[in-house]
């Protein structure tokens, strides 16, 4: 599901103009934004907390030329998913996707 998915869910959920539910919806995910800057960490209760991670510095190796090269640090946001959230029978049908997302 996309964004624009959402926000024709929000509009028909709350009687909404698309433009009113995107307005919610970016106004939300701005918010989540800030939050997870400011804190580092945001927890949405029964739903799964996110939180910033660093990533150690490695060595990553090209493939194609098999040459070795630094990877520096980085920041990136991990989801932990909530308790109630995992328990449903939505989630545990669905495959893992493994670390990089994309479809299954």
């Amino acid at each position: 599901m996309i964004k624009a998915h959402i926000v024709k869910k929000v509009a028909a959920d709350l009687n909404l103009k698309d433009s009113e539910a995107l307005a919610v919806i970016d106004s939300i995910l701005e918010s989540m934004k800030e939050i997870i800057v400011k804190d580092g960490r945001l927890e949405i209760r029964d739903f799964g907390v996110f939180r910033v991670k660093e990533r150690k510095p490695r060595m990553g190796r090209n493939p194609k030329d098999k040459k070795v090269y630094p990877i520096p640090p980085r920041k990136v946001v991990t989801f932990k998913i909530g308790k109630e959230l995992k328990d449903t029978s939505v989630v545990e049908d669905q495959p893992s996707s493994g670390a990089g997302g994309g479809t299954p």
